[in-house]
């Protein structure tokens, strides 16, 4: 049962190893910084009907 635990261990700390790398690889910075600015861009327009009807004012 030791020896079990030990390789479950062992393979959940390079599962995590590989996540950590893949967060943090240069290939996503890109996709992470579009998705950071998502929240902030606002694609209507001030004079569209869609605005208006969002505008509880």
């Amino acid at each position: 049962m030791t020896t079990f635990q030990i390789v479950w261990t062992i393979i959940l700390f390079i599962i995590f190893v590989g996540i950590v790398a893949w967060a943090f690889g240069s290939r996503q910075k890109k996709r992470f910084e579009e998705a950071a600015r998502l929240p902030l861009d606002d694609d209507r327009e001030p004079n569209s009907k869609t605005y208006r009807e969002n505008d509880n004012g």
